[in-house]
């Protein structure tokens, strides 16, 4: 059975996974997909979703093995609203993080939550066509797509 530590610096989690067991399958660099997703769900609990009341969260994980994580944080000026995944992809940036290999995208739905048009954008500028999005349905398990996938022609300057 692996141990995962998290050790928190401000914002932000390094997470380190020691197992002895290195060919299991769902891996994201050291981190299960199972482990991402539950990371994901430990952020839900913090949302901000008074007028939704559909709380979202995120687990980013940066290509140098840091985990960030972020909710949605809604404003009665609807627009002013953040989602979860960019809420996590903004922590990565200001901490110096600029390519994400995959993010984990959970609600308190616990249905298959997809990221909006904006999250894709916004994802598209940081991560490969080849990163993951992982997806979680309490009744169906993980799903996976890649950022390609769900966004095939980002807009790119």
């Amino acid at each position: 059975m692996p141990i995962l530590s998290a050790l928190q610096y401000g914002c932000m989690y390094e997470l380190k996974l020691y197992d002895s067991n290195s060919d299991r399958k769902g891996k994201v660099d050291n981190m299960t997909d199972n482990e991402l997703i539950e990371i994901a769900y430990e952020a839900e609990k913090m949302a901000y979703a008074p007028y939704s009341k559909f709380s979202v969260g995120a687990a980013l994980l940066t290509d140098d093995g840091k985990v960030y994580t972020g909710c949605n944080v809604e404003n009665s000026s609807f627009g002013a609203s953040v989602c979860a995944e960019r809420t996590a992809a903004l922590k990565a940036v200001s901490e110096g993080n600029r390519r994400f290999k995959a993010v984990a995208i959970v609600s308190s739905s616990k249905e298959y939550t997809y990221p909006c048009g904006i999250c894709r954008q916004f994802l598209s500028e940081f991560m490969k066509e080849d990163g993951k999005i992982l997806l979680h349905d309490k009744d169906e398990g993980i799903k996976i797509h890649t950022l390609g996938e769900l966004f095939p022609e980002a807009f790119i300057l």
